[in-house]
């Protein structure tokens, strides 16, 4: 398995191919990213296998044979994404074989709560975090900062699944509604693509998922076997579950974009009664994105390699380490 160092030294590549035909080639034991042009082919960037921790790559591109062998030798996550960021090739499966982890995941009763009530707790006090570094000393910033240090109290006494769900729906319902206040905020529509900032939250929350699943997958999580979501088909619950302690990174990163300018409603055309990202933006918006999870790759790790070892070990809800957003 990947250790703190690996992950320290190791780098995270996206590759944007929205606006150009590349490829990716195995030349002399390196990765190679080449440029194609009129049948000519550019190399823009190699790097040794050695050195990689993931690849993202969003758009159309050629894969070789050759670098899927050598991903697969060096442990490097491969991700493969539509421009709209749906996956359509995912490699990360350097601990797929630990069957130990997932009969565990199996045996763990559906109604212990414990684990589910410590990624509510830990998503709900980050939320908090948030308001506190707006620094806005207005009523409802107040207010919904005082219902989230409540909501963290009242979940300790919860052991009612739709009660759990209730709290945390609540409380980010208020969350957003003071957090976004600036920005002419009218409710948090999940894939409604209603408006400009609904549809950037949709587009951060899409490539955290991604991010969030190339960890799990490093250490052999069955990814349809969560502990708040429950099973769907087809849902890939534990990355639900796993990615709600850091959905205030994207919120941050959303709010500081619109208020430097870096996004703008401009970006943003109507079509058929929804709002959909300008193409000539999305490399903006996506990279924007992921430069803020990026920085954080040790934090993710250790989020998981922790969460990883209570599981393993059985050990209380008051063992697992929360992820402190500052």
């Amino acid at each position: 398995m990947f250790t703190h160092k690996d992950i320290s030294t190791k780098t995270i590549f996206v590759i944007n191919c929205i606006d150009s035909e590349r490829r990716l080639r195995v030349n002399g034991g390196q990765l190679m990213l080449e440029e194609s042009d009129e049948g000519k082919h550019t190399t823009l960037t190699k790097f040794p296998f050695q050195k990689i921790l993931a690849l993202f790559v969003i758009g159309p591109i050629t894969i070789t044979t050759p670098l899927i062998d050598k991903c697969k030798r060096y442990g490097v996550a491969l991700v493969v994404m539509k421009t709209n960021l749906r996956p359509v090739f995912v490699w990360a499966d350097s601990a797929e074989a630990n069957f130990l982890l997932r009969k565990r995941q199996f045996e763990m009763p559906s109604n212990d709560l414990s684990i589910a009530k410590f990624l509510v707790r830990n998503k709900i006090e980050n939320q908090y975090r948030n308001l506190i570094r707006t620094r806005r000393k207005d009523e409802a910033t107040l207010d919904a900062a005082e219902y989230c240090l409540a909501a963290v109290e009242t979940i300790e006494a919860t052991d009612d699944y739709e009660r759990l769900m209730g709290i945390e729906g609540s409380a980010a319902k208020i969350y957003f509604g003071a957090y976004f206040l600036d920005l002419e905020w009218k409710g948090r529509h999940p894939r409604a693509k209603c408006d400009a900032v609904n549809v950037t939250l949709d587009i951060g929350y899409t490539i955290l998922f991604n991010y969030m699943e190339t960890f799990l997958r490093m250490f052999g999580f069955d990814l349809y076997i969560g502990v708040y979501h429950r099973l769907w088909f087809k849902r890939k619950s534990l990355v639900c579950d796993m990615i709600e302690p850091f959905r205030c990174i994207i919120d941050h990163t959303a709010l500081l974009a619109f208020h430097k300018g870096r996004f703008k409603r401009q970006d943003f055309m109507l079509y058929k009664q929804t709002y959909r990202l300008k193409p000539d933006r999305c490399g903006d918006y996506y990279r924007i994105f992921y430069d803020a999870l990026i920085s954080r790759k040790v934090d993710f790790f250790k989020f998981v390699q922790q969460y990883y070892r209570c599981f393993m070990g059985c050990k209380s809800a008051s063992s697992y380490i929360a992820f402190e957003y500052r």
